[in-house]
């Protein structure tokens, strides 16, 4: 079975590394181009995206896939709505692979708000820590009298918020270095994404021990009808499932 992951986070990548030692199976790694140099990962990559939710569906037939895992950026709507589209389209069965949320505990102060752009509008302090990613910055581009401290793991380009300053760095980030990174630039309050995960919670737990508030961006809803899983092995479950129906002579129940 040839299985499309749309991958991009570290599931994906565990995820291609998994099949690329199961016999039946060969994965292809899709990524969207948006990092200029992306962590490695077993079997074949390609690079760029498919022209939409027609492109993929044509794909997904000329390249006989079997299986479509997306295993993007939680916030990454716009390709799941593609994938989705095009997946229904091709008559291809998909699966959502998406980690848990992040869950407020004992000592957090968090403000969740549905969207960037309110995040811009309830921002409590003055020098505001933005781990948002360098594509979601215009939000908060208009805002002239707070300083921002933005990270990316590549240079942001404009809109950028006028006053602060731009800091490079690709997870997993120690609570240590977070603190750090906080004190020296005093920060208010972190604003990022409920991406969930390991690789940047860390910021999360220096923000609770500097008594600071964090504005939570929820994440976009799930699309309906779609199967969802929130682990790799979960995944990998799903995908055995479905080799073993679509092998000849297997009987249906």
């Amino acid at each position: 079975m040839r299985v499309l992951l749309l991958s991009g986070t570290a599931e994906g990548r565990r995820l291609a590394a998994a099949l690329a030692g199961r016999p039946g199976f060969e994965a292809v790694s899709s990524l969207a181009g948006r990092v200029a140099a992306p962590a490695d990962r077993p079997g074949t990559t390609r690079i760029g995206g498919f022209g939409g939710a027609d492109g993929l569906a044509g794909w997904l037939a000329a390249e006989r896939i079997g299986a479509v895992v997306d295993a993007t950026h939680p916030f990454a709507a716009r390709i799941t709505g593609s994938a989705v589209t095009a997946a229904r389209r091709a008559g291809v069965p998909l699966l959502l692979l998406r980690r848990p949320g992040w869950t407020e505990g004992p000592g957090d102060d968090w403000r969740r708000v549905p969207s960037l752009e309110a995040a811009a509008g309830a921002l409590p302090g003055e020098r505001i820590f933005l781990t948002i990613g360098r594509q979601d910055l215009a939000a908060f581009a208009r805002d002239a009298r707070r300083w921002f401290l933005v990270r990316a793991v590549d240079p942001p380009g404009p809109p950028l918020p006028p006053r602060g300053r731009v800091v490079l760095g690709r997870g997993p980030f120690t609570v240590e270095g977070e603190t750090a990174l906080m004190r020296e630039h005093a920060i208010d309050a972190l604003v990022t994404k409920d991406a969930g995960g390991t690789a940047t919670a860390a910021k999360l737990t220096a923000a609770r021990g500097l008594g600071l508030p964090v504005v939570m961006v929820d994440r976009p809803p799930a699309p309906a009808g779609v199967p969802a899983v929130g682990t790799v092995e979960a995944a990998l479950s799903w995908l055995d499932r479905l080799d073993r129906l679509d092998r000849p002579g297997t009987i249906h129940k």
